[in-house]
């Protein structure tokens, strides 16, 4: 059986999968900002990861997956200027922000149990990190 290789980003390699605590794999995966319904470019990315969660659970790895949920704090522009997208979105809508983040979170689950993608170990959200910050 050929080795898992993966591309490291920092030395811009692809590298031999070793994990650092064998048998464990611990898995961290940007998820969403949940501002807006996903499309199939936002899959593909959850589309990967759960092929890669799955191929090491396979091979026997226990892999602890987690994917996070960008509920607040993820701005317009660029740089660290511009308007919270989800603050933007309730503005346009009329609506509360929370209602946007559980509107287009149960969005995101729903369109990735129609691919058949399994739910991560744990998701957490920013919402309580950033909130007390932003005027929302």
């Amino acid at each position: 059986m050929q080795s898992l290789k993966i591309y490291n980003t920092l030395s811009r390699e692809k590298e031999v999968f070793q994990p650092l605590h064998p048998p464990h794999v611990g898995l961290y995966v940007c998820g969403p900002t949940v501002y807006n319904y996903v499309h199939l470019g936002n899959v593909r990315t959850f589309l990967t990861f759960d092929t890669l969660v799955r191929y090491l659970r396979h091979s026997g790895y226990k892999v602890r997956y987690v994917r996070n949920i960008t509920d607040v704090g993820h701005l317009t522009g660029d740089s660290d200027e511009g308007e919270d997208k989800i603050g933007r979105m309730a503005r346009l809508e009329q609506i509360e922000p929370m209602e946007i983040v559980h509107r287009y979170t149960d969005d995101f689950h729903k369109v990735l149990e129609q691919f058949n993608i399994l739910p991560p170990s744990i998701e957490p959200t920013l919402r309580g990190t950033l909130s007390s910050r932003l005027k929302l």
